[in-house]
């Protein structure tokens, strides 16, 4: 396995496809931050809970991952 094909990476691209198949794209910067943040709140707050589990905690990064490719995407797509 190469540092290409390691299951994190597959996980973050799976959840980016997801989003793209259930949202319309980012219309500004402005959006991107804004999702970005609340998925990053989103693990903020499952960090804090008590009840905190280690799938919760990956399924948030993971998620925060995907938004900011998304936004890299976004950006270089634009131009």
């Amino acid at each position: 396995m190469t540092e290409y094909d390691h299951p994190y990476l597959r996980d973050i691209w799976n959840e980016l496809l997801a989003a793209e198949a259930k949202f319309s794209g980012f219309n500004s910067y402005h959006e991107g931050y804004a999702i970005i943040q609340e998925e990053l709140d989103e693990l903020w707050d499952e960090i804090k809970s008590k009840s905190r589990q280690p799938a919760s905690l990956y399924k948030e990064a993971t998620q925060v991952a995907a938004m900011a490719v998304r936004f890299m995407k976004f950006i270089t797509e634009e131009q």
